[in-house]
């Protein structure tokens, strides 16, 4: 039978898991956002060449945030399954990283309509209507 230990353990796993999964998906989403912004912005943008550089963000970056929550959640805040979060400092280390992302998601998300706007209207314009 799985001791008591080992179910902790695998439950934490399963936490850090999803924390990992969930900065990830951030992480993509800021990728996305950064590639339409390049493709808006640069005429002879080539993704091959920025690949790694997303492929970093998207999977590298939430290893940079949930490896120091796994270690500061064991000392410091090591009870149950890390399903709560009592102490808000520890949990701002996932939170953290995930608004920086949202936030400039949104600023990127703001370029890309003023871009499209512009062309939209810089066609117009040109058909003279």
């Amino acid at each position: 039978p799985v001791s008591l230990w080992q179910a902790v353990a695998g439950c934490r796993l399963a936490q850090a898991l999803t924390q990992y999964c969930v900065g990830a998906n951030y992480g993509w989403l800021l990728a996305e956002g950064l590639f339409l912004h390049k493709l808006l912005v640069l005429a002879a943008f080539s993704g091959e060449r920025c690949l790694p550089a997303f492929l970093l963000l998207g999977w590298g970056a939430p290893v940079l945030f949930v490896v120091p929550w796994v270690v500061v959640r064991y000392f410091y805040e090591n009870e149950g399954c890390w399903e709560r979060n009592e102490k808000a400092a520890v949990w701002w280390i996932i939170r953290c990283p995930i608004l920086v992302a949202v936030v400039v998601n949104f600023v990127v998300f703001v370029r890309i309509v003023r871009i499209l706007v512009a062309k939209v209207r810089a066609h117009q314009v040109s058909r003279g209507d």
